[in-house]
């Protein structure tokens, strides 16, 4: 079992920046992949960037060139860097993890999550 907190978000303006922050505890050494999503009322969940094991990432392409994941695997604890903020990134995200070792899904398939943590970009 995997318990996943989330942290860092907030209010900021259009252009600026946050850190989420996301610590998990448990049986960390059984995680394969781990990644942020996000999702805004009346919207579905959708990805926003997964890192595995290797450290190899991927980003939903709106995100890609302003959202950087990372891990910290001796603080159990992943991030997401996200600059150049627009109104449109507002939702509340979600870190999630799973046992996937090979390849790591952008869809919300995940086996452990996160509360959420709200961001809103004005």
């Amino acid at each position: 079992h995997v318990q996943l907190v989330e942290s860092g978000g907030g209010s900021v303006q259009a252009g600026g920046s946050l850190r989420l922050s996301c610590v998990a505890s448990g049986a960390t050494q059984d995680i394969g992949c781990t990644g942020w999503f996000r999702q805004a009322p009346g919207q579905e969940r959708e990805g926003v960037a997964v890192i595995d094991s290797d450290g190899d990432t991927a980003y939903a392409e709106s995100m890609k060139d302003r959202f950087t994941i990372s891990v910290d695997n001796a603080k159990n604890t992943l991030y997401l860097q996200m600059n150049s903020l627009k109104p449109e990134d507002t939702a509340m995200y979600y870190c999630a993890a799973d046992s996937l070792v090979l390849f790591c899904t952008m869809r919300d398939l995940y086996k452990y999550w996160g509360q959420g943590t709200q961001v809103t970009v004005s």
